[in-house]
């Protein structure tokens, strides 16, 4: 586990469309596999939700991030040369706002209690005690 502040970067755009960093994972990894199925399996991301979050990113823009190719035998999914641009400036973006927060960030994590614990998940909090 990393002991510093992280940001993440998500951008909601004007259309409605959003680009998270669970978006970039979900790009790079079918960037490695090279199909939707096999970053499903990788990621640990249902297969529904891949397909959800591809056709998303696709809707999102006018240039496509995504080219499938459907059926059995040389079938897949590949990133165009703008899904790859895409990923270059998500990761400007990113490199760009850490620079800029550094010394917010650090002041902020010194200002952090040293004993905090995080709490189960709003369900576990809400049902009811024995």
């Amino acid at each position: 586990m990393n002991d510093e502040p992280q940001i993440e970067l998500a951008i909601q755009f004007s259309n409605g469309g959003r680009l998270t960093a669970e978006d970039l994972l979900l790009i790079e990894t079918i960037r490695q596999e090279r199909s939707i199925l096999g970053a499903a399996r990788a990621s640990g991301i249902s297969y529904r939700k891949c397909w959800l979050m591809v056709d998303a990113l696709n809707r999102t823009f006018e240039s496509v991030v995504f080219e499938t190719h459907p059926g059995r035998r040389g079938g897949g999914a590949e990133i165009t040369p703008f899904g790859e641009r895409l990923v270059a400036l998500y990761r400007s973006m990113e490199r760009r706002s850490r620079a800029a927060a550094t010394a917010a960030l650090e002041e902020l994590d010194q200002a952090t209690d040293p004993n905090y614990r995080k709490r189960a998940s709003g369900a576990a909090a809400a049902a009811p005690k024995a």
